[in-house]
């Protein structure tokens, strides 16, 4: 598993990447509608979706837990079909749909750092991210009715951190693999 992370490592600096740009937009345009937002989120998980399949295809072979990968990257595909199609979606209804994925994603990769714990320096950036996600998950899940700006927000924090996460994730990777 480890080898397969190091070797795929930009996969977490890309989708890292994608997280701090959907971020920075969301802080940027304040006064986006729900509408923007919805395509917005739902282009940001397709894309994270389809790097996490990549990652989880990419080392089918080499670990037992391939699975894992690919379950957070069809998650991320799914969710962002449901929003490419149902864009007038309720507030409550996204936020639920955003919810999912955080969750399902940060439980996913808390599974991941624990389980490479022995095997690699520095997992607990993995651990953070995929706390990062549960608690943003939560937070959404406590105040569903949170105002648009407030949700936006919101949204863009989680974004940043978690963009911010990955990248340290994928460049310690990328170390890793340097010096093996």
């Amino acid at each position: 598993m480890l080898n397969l992370l190091s070797r795929y490592w930009w996969t977490l600096v890309v989708r890292g990447i994608f997280a701090i740009i959907f971020g920075i937009l969301a802080f940027v345009w304040p006064g986006l509608t729900l509408a923007a937002l919805v395509i917005l989120f739902g282009v940001y998980v397709f894309v994270d979706g389809i790097f996490a399949i990549v990652s989880a295809i990419g080392g089918w072979g080499e670990r037992d837990d391939h699975w894992l990968l690919l379950l957070v990257g069809l998650l991320g595909i799914g969710i962002g079909i449901m929003t490419f199609r149902a864009p007038g979606i309720t507030t409550t209804l996204l936020l639920m749909f955003i919810a999912a994925w955080a969750l399902a994603t940060g439980v996913l990769e808390v599974i991941a750092a624990i389980r490479l714990r022995k095997e690699i320096e520095g997992e607990w950036w993995l651990i953070i991210s995929g706390i990062t996600s549960i608690v943003f998950a939560i937070l959404l899940m406590i105040f569903p009715d949170a105002g648009a700006l407030g949700l936006l927000w919101l949204i863009a924090i989680y974004a940043i951190v978690f963009g911010v996460t990955m990248i340290i994730a994928g460049v310690n990777l990328r170390r890793l693999r340097s010096r093996s």
